[in-house]
């Protein structure tokens, strides 16, 4: 479905431009009335279609399957031509005459950001495109208070709402790992894009999906989705953030596992990482640094143990078998029964391994002084004697 131009244009007050705008006014109510009927009557063609084209495939009727296929799309095609006229139609116009309510303006305002992207990223305006008329005619069908049509919609609703975030996530994921397009648009800004996208889908597709299947279904996720909920809760700060979208990936790990792959998973872990270096060396107090330690080490083992154990291909085999010795010592620590032990030995494995891992000369002195302070670094004093006969005092690490 090709996007009609829409430009708010300023008119000239003469009388003619007068006259069309009461005009305008007087019509706009039929409009959305009938713009109303006509996207209530694609929607009821659209479940009926939906659901019949799903019953052919659960009969395996192949050839029943491809017609229904077919007229199942061309009926969806519509539908979503309906919503787009009832923008163009009631909301836009509103706006153009300044009878428009702060949500309505918002809502043209998205309108027009998801349509600026054709020009530049046509696969993200496509999926964007159906994501936004969607949830535009959802909230119209949860007001109708109808328990079967709301029951039918939520199936098709959820369905096609999973293949559209799908379809974003691998734009975002074949982005992160073209060079070229990260060119046109900077590696932080799709970061944000990804994490925006599955924050937008825990929110709200998922509690949809919640309702209307088995329960039993999701067990493997229900304590990280009740984790992520809780953290809904109140103000966030930096590290509630990153907390935050640490959760929301290992979620990605069990419901886009094919669409966000294991390799843009990692570079997202990796960023989320280096945000956390950062906030350690720019605390200012003993207090909050010591939290975001805390936030370090549950982000690294999340990482590795959602991620990396379950790593099969490696573009280097040493790099391979460097995290191999690595597990091994992670797996003997996990045996530890008393708990205030295990957490210092995974703070030093941690850590060890972090010296090895980044550049950042400030952050590898921090966690040098912690690795002394958990008795697993001694530092040297080592006196010398100058040229001028003074003592000179430097401090040694060693491990």
């Amino acid at each position: 479905m090709e996007q009609k131009s829409l430009r708010v244009l300023d008119t000239n007050k003469t009388f003619f431009s007068k006259i069309t705008s009461t005009i305008t006014k007087m019509l706009i109510p039929t409009k959305v009335s009938i713009n109303s009927m006509m996207i209530s009557l694609k929607r009821n063609n659209l479940i009926k279609a939906y659901s019949a084209y799903n019953l052919a495939v659960e009969q395996d009727d192949i050839e029943k399957k491809d017609n229904l296929l077919k007229k199942y799309e061309e009926i969806y095609s519509l539908y979503l031509e309906a919503i787009d006229k009832y923008i163009i139609d009631s909301v836009y116009k509103k706006v153009k005459n300044n009878t428009a309510s702060n949500f309505e303006k918002e809502a043209l305002s998205k309108y027009y950001f998801v349509v600026s992207l054709k020009e530049k990223q046509y696969l993200e305006y496509k999926y964007r495109k159906q994501e936004y008329l969607l949830k535009v005619d959802y909230e119209s069908v949860t007001n109708l208070k109808k328990e079967s049509t709301i029951e039918k919609y939520n199936k098709f609703y959820v369905s096609k709402m999973d293949s559209l975030y799908k379809g974003l996530l691998k734009n975002y994921s074949v982005q992160l790992a073209d060079t070229v397009s990260s060119k046109l648009e900077t590696i932080d800004n799709i970061y944000n894009k990804i994490f925006t996208t599955l924050e937008s889908y825990i929110s709200e597709i998922l509690p949809i999906k919640l309702r209307i299947n088995n329960v039993e279904d999701y067990k493997n996720i229900l304590d990280d989705y009740d984790k992520y909920e809780s953290m809904l809760v109140g103000k966030l700060d930096e590290r509630d953030k990153i907390r935050q979208k640490m959760v929301l990936l290992g979620l990605s790990r069990q419901l886009f596992t094919h669409s966000l792959p294991l390799i843009a998973a990692e570079q997202c872990y990796e960023k989320l990482i280096n945000d956390v270096r950062n906030l350690i060396v720019n605390s200012k107090t003993k207090p909050k640094r010591e939290k975001t330690f805390e936030l370090f080490i549950e982000l690294i083992e999340d990482y590795n143990v959602r991620l990396l154990s379950t790593k099969v291909y490696w573009d280097k085999p040493e790099k391979r078998e460097k995290y191999k010795n690595f597990w091994d010592k992670y797996k003997k620590i996990e045996k530890i029964k008393n708990n205030k032990e295990q957490t210092k030995q995974k703070q030093i494995l941690f850590f060890k391994n972090d010296l090895k891992e980044n550049d950042n000369t400030i952050f590898k002195k921090i966690i040098k002084q912690k690795l002394v302070e958990l008795g697993a670094m001694k530092q040297i004093k080592n006196c010398c004697k100058t040229i001028s006969g003074k003592y000179k005092k430097q401090i040694v690490e060693g491990i």
